[in-house]
């Protein structure tokens, strides 16, 4: 049941949009053995003039970057998965930006149970629901 924001560089483009949806959605499933039912995305895009690294603009720069932000439950999944999601993510998003700078992110937040959820129902309580 994970949220995901991803924040892409560049001028938004639905092609790109859905392709990066599609490979993230792919790697969630089959990585972090995460439902697609239940996985909830946001696109956004910044103007590389308004993206900054290391004081410089992707523009000036000519690169390109993302930031992914993925809200997992805590404790159902292990370090050696999220590193493999990690380095899956980064680089699925290399063969779909062209120049992608390396220091573009990916920020698996680990949520606790009791504080996190869908459908006005916790984690936690669907996790006692199910009598695991």
């Amino acid at each position: 049941m994970p949220h995901i924001v991803i924040h892409l560089s560049g001028e938004p483009d639905a092609q790109l949009t859905r392709s990066v949806v599609d490979k993230v959605n792919a790697l969630t499933q089959t990585v972090l053995g995460k439902k697609l039912p239940v996985i909830a995305i946001t696109v956004q895009y910044f103007p590389a003039q308004s993206w900054f690294i290391g004081g410089q603009s992707l523009a000036e720069l000519g690169k390109s970057a993302f930031h992914l932000d993925i809200s997992i439950t805590d404790e159902t999944n292990t370090k050696a998965e999220k590193a493999q999601y990690l380095r899956e993510v980064y680089d699925a998003m290399a063969q779909l930006r062209p120049n992608l700078h390396e220091v573009s992110y990916v920020y698996l937040i680990d949520a606790r149970a009791a504080a996190y959820g869908y459908g006005g129902k916790t984690q936690e309580f669907r996790h006692q629901q199910a009598g695991v």
